[in-house]
């Protein structure tokens, strides 16, 4: 098992693919005109398989692909078909413009729940958010991704200003659809231009809800990041992801490997582990891994408390999200 200084133990690994991306949401892309990862520094799809298994067989049990947008890899089928070997539960996050070209090759792995960002139900905001004409096309995938039995998250990253107006019409959405929407609190990264008074926290969401909707809570599992709930008669349910105001770092079992191959411990780390250079020059990388986890801070990387008027956006060292993986 891979343990860190406060005795939790990491099952749960995130890969990004590429830091690519067909959309240009401004809260994960700094900027429209963006220099991406050179291929040649990417992990190759064998060095993908290669270090995944060295996770796996050191207890690692559930892999998630994240991106940029993983299905803009041209390799994805292949490298999404690789790790189904593996022991372990496989899934990823994706913006689902292009999930109707991969649906097979989903089935195929194995593959039985996907997480999909959609910030608006609104065609026109859909626009102005990704700066793609795309809504139509990710809302009829994800149609076809339940119709075909897959369990469908859709992340919503809630926003005061944008879509708070909204919060309401995604939880009308559960009544008929079994699609269980998460909220998530609009958290900092380099770029993204955050500030607090952005932040639509659990509790601001939970009221507007409960103005329309009486609700009750989901019991919840041991490491879940997401707060449930389910509005009795609704096919889906809804949850919240309250990383800026109520943290869950004290169940945290969550690694994160970055599409060049650097370990991060923490979503919020500013310390990386370089795994891709080490397994080029022929190193032993697990006991690189155990070195990183072992240094793990207690809750949000070390770098900020739970505390919104106490952040300073411009201070905190991290990548943007779309170099990170979401």
């Amino acid at each position: 098992m891979i343990i860190d200084g406060f005795n939790r133990v990491h099952d749960y690994l995130r890969i990004s693919l590429t830091d690519n991306c067909n959309l240009r949401c401004f809260y994960c892309m700094p900027e429209e005109e963006y220099d991406f990862t050179p291929a040649s520094r990417l992990m190759q799809a064998t060095e993908i398989y290669e270090l995944a298994k060295v996770f796996t067989d050191n207890g690692v049990r559930k892999i998630r692909l994240t991106g940029g947008e993983p299905l803009v890899r041209k390799d994805a089928a292949a490298i999404i078909h690789s790790l189904s070997t593996l022991p372990v539960e496989l899934t990823l996050t994706t913006n689902g413009a292009r999930l109707h070209e991969f649906a097979d090759v989903l089935t195929a792995a194995g593959v039985r729940s996907l997480n999909i960002s959609l910030d608006t139900l609104q065609a026109d905001k859909f626009l102005f958010i990704t700066k793609r004409d795309l809504f139509h096309q990710v809302k009829e995938n994800i149609d076809l991704m339940i119709s075909r039995g897959v369990h469908v998250k859709v992340n919503v990253v809630a926003m005061k200003g944008l879509n708070d107006t909204e919060i309401c019409d995604f939880v009308e959405w559960t009544r008929l659809t079994p699609v269980h929407v998460r909220f998530i609190e609009f958290m900092p990264f380099s770029g993204n231009r955050w500030t607090s008074n952005k932040v639509l926290s659990l509790q601001e969401i939970l009221t507007i809800i409960g103005a329309e909707y009486d609700y009750l809570p989901l019991k919840g599992g041991a490491h879940d990041t997401a707060k449930g709930f389910i509005v009795p008669g609704h096919a889906g349910t809804f949850a919240v992801i309250s990383t800026m105001t109520a943290p869950f770092c004290s169940t945290c079992n969550r690694m994160r490997l970055t599409a060049d191959g650097r370990l991060k411990n923490c979503l919020f780390s500013k310390e990386e582990t370089d795994l891709l250079t080490a397994l080029r020059n022929g190193q032993e990388v697990l006991p690189l891994i155990r070195k990183s986890v072992g240094g793990k801070a207690r809750e949000l990387g070390g770098q900020f408390a739970a505390s919104l008027q106490t952040i300073q956006a411009e201070t905190i060292e991290n990548r943007s999200m779309i170099t990170i993986g979401g």
